[in-house]
């Protein structure tokens, strides 16, 4: 059965529609935010196809890196504009604030929240959702979501968020891959927070997120677009709930190359040495890691010459369930520790607006990883019996919330 988005069954839907009328609707949308089956107009952005449809939107709202999604690197702001196209203000979310004021607010009763998302708590268009769900709660507006697709698909890996390292790149107590949509994760947060608010999720049809090859992303049915500046493929996003932990330490996560978190490294590292000992240390995993050299045009080691490796998914031994990036890189960090002791790890604040908290600690949800990573007697074991505690408990805890 053919994938149909959320966006593409409410502009199907005549009663759906009809429900808006009087309504002044406030979009939240980024470059990803397209169709795929809609007449003649195919990768139409959602804001286009819902004016065409006369749905009221009388405001719109862009994410982190932008409604038009020009924004390369994390903490670069955007600013507020209107919409050459249809007149409407643009107000950004990731700029003077990261929530909506009152000002924005009396622009719209109701929020049709249609963006891309990659199944991760750090991936920050999640906590835009939870504080837009918040607002909403506390005002008396309405929250839509048109449900799109998780590429990462329903396996669950990583720590529950200590609420003590909350952050704008964590704002709730997930595990790091969730395994949710973003209308599942809104449920689970308006459910958890015991919120009053009309909250709904416009379905798709056909989403099998465990089914192959895709997995949650509908292969030959969808093209990629960038959610994000880098993000530029389906292996990004499988990669990302580890490899985003790199940006929490002075290794480049790949940033300022072709391949952005599915590489990492830096200057001076044996890299095929290293490799040898995630692999050891990990065990069997469907990914294969290549050890390799690339030299960063921006961000950290610009213009230097790193070694390290790169994760690879997108060959045929690839198996889904078994696939674990939060532990390759979780033993990345180790070994390297191991093998390097007195290198330079970990980022000092600030990151993402903290500026206390060590940027590894925000991200990992608690100081466990970077304390394990540095204490020399911590066994792989002390790391797996942390995981598979949380990752039971999330199991539990968010099935009961599952659309699909």
């Amino acid at each position: 059965m053919a994938l149909k988005l959320g966006l593409e069954q409410l502009l199907a839907d005549s009663k759906l529609k009809a429900q808006l009328r009087g309504r002044r609707v406030g979009l939240v949308a980024h470059p990803a935010s397209v169709t795929q089956h809609s007449g003649k107009r195919e990768l139409q952005h959602s804001l286009d196809a819902l004016v065409a449809a006369k749905i009221p939107v009388t405001c719109a709202f862009g994410p982190q890196h932008g409604m038009r999604g020009e924004k390369q690197d994390n903490m670069v702001e955007s600013d507020d504009f209107i919409d050459p196209k249809h007149g409407i203000p643009i107000f950004s979310l990731y700029g003077r604030t990261r929530r909506p004021t009152e000002k924005m607010l009396e622009h719209c009763d109701t929020f049709l929240f249609d963006l891309q998302d990659v199944g991760c708590r750090i991936y920050t268009f999640l906590t835009t959702l939870f504080y837009i769900i918040e607002d909403a709660a506390r005002t008396g507006r309405s929250v839509w979501v048109l449900d799109r697709p998780n590429p990462a698909g329903r396996v669950i890996e990583g720590s529950i968020l200590d609420m003590n390292f909350a952050s704008f790149v964590g704002a709730a107590p997930t595990v790091m891959r969730h395994g949710l949509t973003l209308g599942e994760a809104g449920e689970w947060y308006k459910n958890f927070r015991h919120l009053d608010l009309d909250y709904r999720v416009v379905k798709m049809s056909g989403y099998a997120p465990t089914e192959k090859p895709g997995f949650g992303w509908p292969l030959g049915q969808r093209v990629w677009v960038n959610p994000s500046p880098n993000m530029p493929r389906l292996s990004t996003a499988r990669s990302y709930a580890g490899t985003v932990l790199i940006e929490g330490t002075k290794l480049s996560e790949g940033r300022g190359t072709t391949r952005p978190l599915e590489l990492m490294g830096a200057p001076g590292i044996d890299a095929e040495k290293w490799v040898r000992a995630i692999n050891k240390l990990v065990g069997k995993t469907s990914a294969i890691l290549r050890p390799c050299f690339f030299e960063p045009t921006f961000q950290k080691h610009k213009g230097q010459l790193c070694a390290g490796f790169q994760i690879h998914t997108d060959h045929s031994g690839y198996q889904h369930a078994s696939f674990r990036p939060y532990r390759i890189v979780c033993a990345a960090l180790k070994t390297l520790r191991q093998l390097q002791p007195d290198f330079d790890l970990w980022l000092q604040p600030p990151y993402e607006y903290e500026t206390e908290k060590m940027p590894i600690d925000i991200l990992s949800g608690d100081s466990f990883l970077r304390e394990w990573v540095d204490d020399p007697a911590a066994k792989w074991s002390d790391l797996e019996r942390k995981l598979a505690r949380d990752e039971a408990k999330w199991r539990q805890d968010s099935r009961k919330f599952y659309l699909y």
